[in-house]
């Protein structure tokens, strides 16, 4: 698949466009996370990262690698925004879970 975008010039049109779409996910992801499991799901992206930065070394495919590489650091990236996401909350910006215990 990689030659037929490669042919016809689109491979960094769909690696951009996997781009948009993996960030686009992420910033929703940080909210609802955070809202039902605090600060302490940020491990989860850690392992999330840690895992498809293994897979955008084992993959020779440029497509593939590319986006999984976006991944992996949008997944650490996230980690950071998570702990953010406590100080949105604080401020007001965002509600907190009144389900969900203090940390």
């Amino acid at each position: 698949m990689t030659e037929l975008l490669e042919q016809w010039h689109l491979l960094g049109l769909v690696i951009g466009a996997g781009t948009f779409i993996v960030i686009g996910l992420f910033h929703p992801v940080v909210i609802k996370c955070h809202y039902h499991y605090g600060t302490g799901c940020w491990w989860w992206f850690l392992i999330l990262g840690l895992a498809a930065l293994g897979g955008s070394i084992a993959v020779s495919d440029v497509m593939w690698s590319s986006l999984l590489g976006v991944l992996a650091f949008s997944s650490f990236w996230t980690i950071g925004e998570v702990f953010e996401q406590e100080k949105r909350v604080a401020r007001g910006w965002f509600p907190a879970n009144p389900k969900r215990r203090k940390q």
